[in-house]
């Protein structure tokens, strides 16, 4: 079934005002969703399916300084972007809030569980970057051309979309992206925040995912207490958009629906 959705700007808090764009599929039962370095449209349709086969209500917000949006100048890093999409929620009324991140969006859904926000219910982590991991370098892609990507991203490239224009070189997001996350792409403080949730997590990872490896994913797994870890059959590191049936099964079975 469809449902509707809008497209607005919310402007959260007052002293430090953070302007955040959000799609908003009306719902009841309220998940929002974090997208990795490739943007919105990464996460677009799996919101659109989610909301349609659920009747939940999506949020997708665009992170700050992503597609040309402003990004305040107090988003000095993940966390600070985790303690405004907190305060989004808090200005929303939102509760009983599924959060599901994909690569970045997945360690901000981990930093977001970190918080331990009564907002929160539950996190749902897929193919999600940030944890130090020792023996385990995650893959720098700035430099990568789209065809270099695709081939670590993707179990199968031929099902990766086609950008507008047909882009051949990396994301043009990539300097918003390591804008939150620096060079290394992760924090070696980060295990120990995700030592102290209280949620449940549940950690989906690619089978074939090359950007973060499946054995990556395991130690991202194991420094969440009690957090599952579920790996997705032919499948890359963005299985939402190779895989979104099956993501969605996974999703569904993690959360009780």
């Amino acid at each position: 079934m469809d449902t509707p959705a809008t497209t607005r700007t919310l402007r959260i808090g007052t002293t430090c005002p953070v302007d955040i764009t959000v799609r908003d599929h009306a719902g009841d039962r309220p998940f929002l969703l974090l997208h990795g370095g490739g943007g919105a449209p990464t996460m677009a349709g799996f919101a659109a399916l989610l909301a349609g086969r659920t009747g939940s209500r999506v949020l997708l917000p665009t992170h700050p300084g992503f597609a040309g949006t402003p990004k305040a100048a107090g988003l000095t890093g993940v966390t600070a972007l985790a303690r405004a999409y907190v305060a989004m929620l808090e200005q929303l009324g939102l509760t009983g809030v599924t959060v599901v991140g994909n690569s970045f969006g997945g360690w901000l859904a981990a930093e977001i569980a970190a918080l331990n926000s009564p907002r929160v219910a539950a996190a749902v982590i897929v193919d999600g970057i940030g944890v130090e991991v020792p023996g385990h370098t995650m893959l720098d892609v700035s430099g990568l051309s789209r065809a270099e990507l695709l081939a670590h991203s993707f179990h199968d490239p031929d099902k990766a979309p086609v950008p507008p224009g047909g882009g051949t070189g990396p994301s043009p997001d990539v300097q918003a992206l390591i804008g939150y996350t620096g060079p290394a792409m992760s924090d070696p403080a980060l295990a120990g925040r995700l030592a102290a949730v209280d949620i449940p997590v549940h950690v989906l990872w690619g089978e074939s995912d090359r950007v973060a490896t499946p054995a990556y994913g395991k130690e991202f797994a194991a420094a969440i207490p009690a957090a599952t870890f579920t790996l997705l059959p032919r499948t890359g590191h963005l299985p939402q958009v190779e895989t979104p049936e099956d993501v969605l099964a996974a999703l569904l079975t993690a959360v009780g629906r």
